[in-house]
């Protein structure tokens, strides 16, 4: 999966470094500072209605009911609006990898195939390759509508922000003097975050800390078999929790053939996957299937719980199969096309990611309307540790922030170059103070979209619900 295109194994460290600095003549890092509109932007409902006819039509108002509850919560849902807008802009071109919706809850705590707690992008539904900046302002803007809806100052916002950038510049520059091995295995373990924050961190911060830890490590795969599934006389089947949660059975008159389809989905799933981790899966057999609504941006598209048990009930498996469109960066690139949607999020979350969910594969299905999908599969909620930004003060926002950059970085330097993303920050603040401009900017931006959006809904063009 090619990516960089200002790498090469035969330049040496100062041509990389050159070629970095290069970049300021394209895109001068104070170029990054403020966002003005351009004068041709789409009508942002424009741009989510497009992205709406894609998707299941009587969830797309649970969408805008979900996006509708703060401009925060609208921007998780506005990925492909920030994508409209920040192709116009002149890029670095030193290309990486990009998570494509790098915004602050899709960094999280995660379990690794060994058990252990490491902090890493959750998110890659967008993955594609582009300019590494889109994912640093989107990360940005991201922490000003987050301070916006705790009541911070714009002084307390901007330094959440320069924290970022700030520890983005000087991981990458620590991944520019390291071997390219050491680079890729590199990782942020809870003990090594513990390690890193302490001096930074008051008692109460600690406190806080620990508990989230404590807390990532029960939500494991036990406990939403727990909530998700229920007894039946015909065994343990998914629980009704309509329109969130709908089995397979209460969408069709005859849910047989569908299952039989959905057998067929398993095994394309199946071959996507190494052979040791088919043998692991052909130790579980298909129960139950139900269609679940997830998150904020992606409500709309296709998405399935799928319960297998292994040796008795008490031995489940849940997989989440989740549809794969193009990614809303694809417009705006000129990168890779791939014949699976579900497979570039495969690619993209392995290469990003320093360990992945052992169980991660991709398919293609025909839905329940006839039309030929992709989707990606991964095991449903595995000692997931979810930020809670609304409980954060400044401090604690600024903590966290710094722990979004520097992961935001490794992800980076594993796909990009990280000598030559290095030398274009430079060793100033002058990247981090451009950055706060932005993210102000187009925080305000969002703001008004986000009432462009309301507006809609009080004039009948859109309909929104909650759910």
């Amino acid at each position: 999966m090619a990516v960089s295109s200002s790498f090469s194994a035969s330049l040496s460290p100062a041509e990389r470094a050159a070629y970095g600095k290069n970049a300021r003549g394209r895109a001068p890092r104070s170029s990054h500072g403020g966002f003005e509109a351009a004068r041709e932007r789409p009508d942002p409902v424009d741009v989510l209605e497009r992205q709406s006819a894609a998707r299941l039509p009587e969830l797309v108002p649970v969408r805008y009911g979900r996006m509708l509850e703060s401009p925060f919560r609208f921007y998780r849902g506005a990925a492909a609006i920030m994508a409209a807008d920040l192709g116009p802009l002149p890029d670095t071109g030193l290309t990486v990898q990009l998570c494509g919706d790098a915004h602050l809850l899709n960094f999280r705590l995660l379990a690794s195939p060994e058990r252990h707690l490491v902090f890493d992008i959750n998110d890659f539904d967008e993955t594609l390759a582009g300019p590494f900046e889109w994912d640093v302002k989107r990360l940005a803007a991201s922490l000003v509508l987050a301070g916006r809806e705790n009541g911070f100052t714009a002084a307390e916002q901007d330094d959440a922000v320069r924290a970022c950038v700030k520890a983005y510049r000087r991981r990458m520059r620590e991944f520019a003097g390291m071997r390219t091995l050491d680079i890729w295995y590199a990782q942020d373990d809870a003990d090594r975050l513990r390690d890193l924050m302490a001096s930074s961190m008051d008692r109460e911060a600690r406190r806080r800390t620990a508990e989230a830890t404590a807390r990532a490590r029960t939500r494991t795969y036990l406990q939403a078999f727990a909530k998700l599934t229920r007894a039946t006389p015909e065994g343990r089947r998914i629980a009704p929790d309509p329109p969130l949660v709908t089995p397979l059975g209460d969408l069709l008159d005859d849910p047989s053939a569908e299952e039989k389809a959905l057998r067929g989905v398993l095994d394309g799933y199946a071959r996507s996957l190494s052979s040791e981790r088919r043998h692991l899966l052909r130790r579980y057999h298909l129960v139950d299937v139900a269609r679940k609504v997830v998150g904020v941006g992606s409500v709309g598209t296709r998405c399935w719980i799928v319960l297998l048990l292994g040796r008795d009930d008490d031995d489940p498996l849940l997989l989440q199969a989740k549809e794969a469109q193009e990614s809303v960066l694809a417009p705006h690139t000129g990168g890779e096309r791939y014949d699976n949607q579900g497979r570039r999020v495969v690619a993209g979350q392995r290469l990003i990611q320093t360990t992945s969910d052992i169980l991660l594969g991709w398919t293609h299905a025909v839905g329940l309307d006839g039309r030929p999908r992709d989707f990606y599969v991964r095991q449903l909620r595995d000692w997931k540790g979810i930020a809670r930004p609304e409980t954060m003060d400044p401090g604690l926002l600024r903590l966290f922030a710094q722990l979004c950059g520097a992961s935001l970085a490794r992800a980076h330097a594993r796909s990009g170059d990280p000598v030559a993303i290095a030398a274009y920050l430079g060793g100033s603040d002058r990247f981090d103070r451009a950055l706060a401009g932005f993210a102000q900017d187009y925080a305000d931006r969002d703001e008004r979209d986000f009432e462009a959006l309301a507006e809609a809904v009080r004039s009948g063009r859109v309909r929104a619900e909650s759910a």
